[in-house]
């Protein structure tokens, strides 16, 4: 898919990631960037702020009826709550999984048409290293990654017929909000990552890999659950 010309739309793109996807999508000649967010008005100059909350099926409708000219859908949108695996909220649990699963399925349902008529287009979905790999202390965020990633897989069969080229992005962290209360080694640029992910889109592939962390995960599948967690062989 060539990114000049096109007709973008990011959810969740006022910050973080999102705001350097609809950054890179402007410098990179798209004729257009929706930038949605539940706040458009924290939107960056020069895209088209539209009102969106993923988790309100009216909201996404609403959405879709105003970007009927979409050629590039991008879900970013998501929450992380750092949810744990025995004493985290279940409000939490649930918020996580209709933000990043949910959100992500309906946003995409409602934009799946308007690609179709608009000559297949894609669908940039923004996934996670704990797609693939659990941690006790963020069980929620990579339970709905891993569903998230799940259903990726099954748009990009079912939209096939369509032509619509389903690519899901998969990395480590990033210097974003979401993290802002940790401290973290060498997070990734969100700049950087957005033009890994773009670039990945434009070559057709169907799975991008940001970073050499999340390779060596996604290498650690084929090998069993002793490789990815080796802390339960040697409890």
């Amino acid at each position: 898919m060539n990114l000049n010309g096109s007709v973008a739309f990011v959810t969740g793109g006022n910050r973080g990631l999102g705001a350097a996807l609809v950054r890179t999508l402007l410098d990179s000649g798209a004729s257009k960037v929706y930038a949605a967010a539940r706040d458009p008005r924290t939107v960056a100059e020069g895209a088209v702020p539209i009102q969106l909350d993923v988790t309100d099926h009216v909201s996404v409708l609403a959405a879709a009826a105003q970007a009927q000219d979409v050629t590039l859908l991008i879900n970013n949108a998501g929450i992380h709550k750092f949810t744990s695996v025995l004493n985290g909220d279940l409000d939490d649990y649930r918020l996580e999984y209709e933000t990043n699963a949910l959100g992500t399925l309906d946003v995409t349902r409602a934009f799946a048409p308007v690609l179709a008529r608009n000559g297949g287009g894609a669908i940039l979905n923004v996934l996670s290293v704990l797609s693939w790999a659990s941690l006790p202390t963020e069980a929620g965020y990579g339970a709905a990654k891993a569903a998230q990633w799940s259903l990726t897989n099954a748009l990009r069969v079912e939209l096939a017929g369509q032509k619509t080229q389903v690519t899901a992005l998969h990395m480590g962290r990033m210097d974003t909000d979401m993290i802002a209360h940790m401290e973290v080694e060498g997070a990734a640029d969100p700049a950087e990552i957005a033009k890994i992910a773009l670039a990945g889109v434009e070559e057709g592939r169907l799975e991008v890999v940001a970073d050499a962390f999340t390779q060596q995960i996604k290498d650690g599948l084929s090998l069993g659950v002793e490789a990815l967690y080796p802390q339960v062989t040697s409890a």
